[in-house]
């Protein structure tokens, strides 16, 4: 087993001022995000989403960011998952993007909800067929015997729909996360990271410095 203790990042960027944030947690965000691509990270539109039951154990996926705006952070997924089923009972979620190739992170913390029916429709339009079948063929989150069985099932689905378009799935569609609380993660020297929280307050955003 390699000895973990030793592996080490050296964080090396210029850091993070209050005076270099925008006042929006929106605006930072797009901006960040921006630079993300323009840094041509890895998806970096995937973001952890955290979830937490009436069970209360908490469960973890990535999943990835389509649409955003002062509104919100909207995803699509199965209406039959795990993670739909938790959302159910207990709307509280948090979610984490990791764009380390930057040094960064940023942390959200909201509550989530489903988007309108119309909404869902429009970007399941967009989507490549193959992954309009795909939303049809998974099950998301049941056991399957093996990868054949879905294969076959897509297979028998784009027979099925080969002539037109692709009915849109009333199990699946769109959540908005509407955030409550941002934390925006720079990484230091010495692991003095810079973390600056917005939490929401009224009508507006509170910006606060936090310890590393």
């Amino acid at each position: 087993m390699p000895d973990l203790s030793k592996m080490r990042q050296e964080y090396t960027s210029k850091g993070l001022e209050q005076e270099d944030l925008e006042k929006s947690p929106f605006k930072q965000f797009e901006k960040w995000f921006n630079e993300a691509l323009k840094a041509e990270l890895i998806e970096p539109n995937a973001f952890t989403l955290a979830t937490v039951g009436k069970d209360l154990r908490p469960t973890q996926r990535t999943v990835l960011l389509k649409i955003y705006d002062e509104k919100g952070f909207t995803f699509f997924s199965n209406y039959g998952s795990k993670k739909s089923q938790q959302i159910d009972e207990n709307p509280n979620v948090s979610v984490h993007f990791a764009w380390l190739g930057l040094e960064r992170q940023v942390r959200i913390e909201g509550e989530i909800k489903k988007i309108p029916k119309g909404e869902s429709l429009k970007y399941f339009l967009s989507r490549p067929r193959g992954s309009q079948i795909g939303a049809w063929v998974s099950h998301q989150s049941k056991i399957v015997n093996s990868r054949t069985v879905l294969e076959t099932k897509f297979d028998e689905m784009r027979k099925k729909f080969a002539k037109g378009e692709i009915p849109f799935p009333s199990f699946w569609g769109g959540y908005q996360i509407i955030p409550k609380y941002f934390e925006f993660w720079q990484g230091g020297l010495n692991r003095l990271h810079d973390r600056f929280a917005y939490k929401q307050k009224d009508n507006s955003w509170e910006i606060s410095r936090l310890e590393p």
